[in-house]
């Protein structure tokens, strides 16, 4: 039996006390000493749960980012890939809902948390849906300064075969999915997904529910195009609408209003410190954020990162 949208808040609840524990721990079994090493010493541990969203469609967290589902005849379309670790665990929780095998899988953007998992679905015979920025920073090493990693090329099985720089709708299971390449935001290269019948959108990264984001402005995202891209998912939805964020809990436009609000609001705050001269280290020291770390600030992106993000993020 599948858990309940109540379960999988418990759930993610759970995996951001591990994030926390790792992050504060003297040494994890994994010797995590950052983003890249915490998230995927998580992923090794998590059971990955499937949650029920509503009709033909499921949720699963606890592999990196979230992933989407879509199962039926026609076969299953999933919005991103997952941490490659998780595999079995993935497998098992796909065959649970149905026979039927991966038909495609969408990157909305190209971070390891989203698309590690590219190989070995692609290995199972699906195609994979990405920009053509995606498929750039996976075919290449692309550095990270905020992780202090660099991300080696992915090997060629686990790069996208189908590159899209315009949305497309596709006809699967008994529901139109539009797959939404977006303006730069959380990357250069995201994509958005709206499942029309069922009423859900999976968003990427452009929204992280309950947790502060990151963006990578390293590689072309930044504060302006996510709020943006979150203005026009606030469009998009209605209060009905059943959203699938990047990171955190199954949402809703509440809580996409909520994230809305908080990016805007922090990112006019730091604007106005940055125009009086401030070097960002004396931003954090004004803790610009205070007013939202009790809710926002309890995970990998703690307050004085976010605050870095913004800051170098304003243009």
């Amino acid at each position: 039996m599948h858990s309940t949208l109540t379960g999988s808040k418990r759930c993610i609840a759970a995996t951001v006390a591990l994030l926390i524990a790792l992050i504060f721990s003297a040494r994890s079994p994994a010797q995590a000493t950052g983003p890249f090493e915490v998230i995927n010493h998580a992923a090794a541990q998590s059971n990955v749960p499937m949650h029920h969203l509503r009709g033909n469609m499921y949720a699963l967290e606890g592999s990196g980012g979230n992933i989407t589902v879509l199962n039926g005849p026609d076969g299953k379309f999933l919005v991103d890939a997952g941490i490659a670790l998780s595999r079995t665990r993935i497998r098992k929780d796909l065959a649970d809902v149905g026979k039927q095998s991966v038909k495609y899988v969408v990157n909305t953007h190209w971070h390891w948390d989203h698309a590690d998992g590219n190989g070995w679905l692609r290995d199972g015979g699906a195609a994979v849906i990405a920009t053509p920025q995606t498929l750039k920073h996976l075919s290449e090493s692309t550095r990270v300064d905020a992780w202090n990693h660099t991300f080696a090329p992915v090997p060629t099985n686990g790069r996208p075969t189908i590159l899209i720089t315009t949305e497309r709708t596709f006809d699967m299971d008994g529901e139109k999915v539009h797959v939404m390449p977006i303006q730069p935001s959380h990357t250069d290269g995201d994509i958005v997904v709206y499942f029309e019948k069922n009423n859900v959108i999976a968003t990427g990264d452009v929204f992280w529910n309950g947790v502060y984001p990151f963006i990578d402005d390293q590689q072309g995202g930044g504060i302006d195009g996510t709020i943006a891209v979150d203005n026009r998912l606030i469009g998009m939805s209605d209060d009905q609408t059943v959203i699938v964020p990047g990171h955190g809990p199954v949402a809703t436009r509440a809580d996409l209003i909520a994230f809305q609000d908080m990016l805007k609001n922090t990112r006019e705050k730091i604007a106005a410190l940055k125009s009086k001269g401030l070097s960002v280290d004396e931003i954090v020291a004004a803790k610009p954020t205070a007013a939202y770390d009790a809710r926002w600030g309890g995970s990998i992106i703690n307050p004085a990162t976010f605050v870095r993000v913004v800051y170098d993020g304003l243009k």
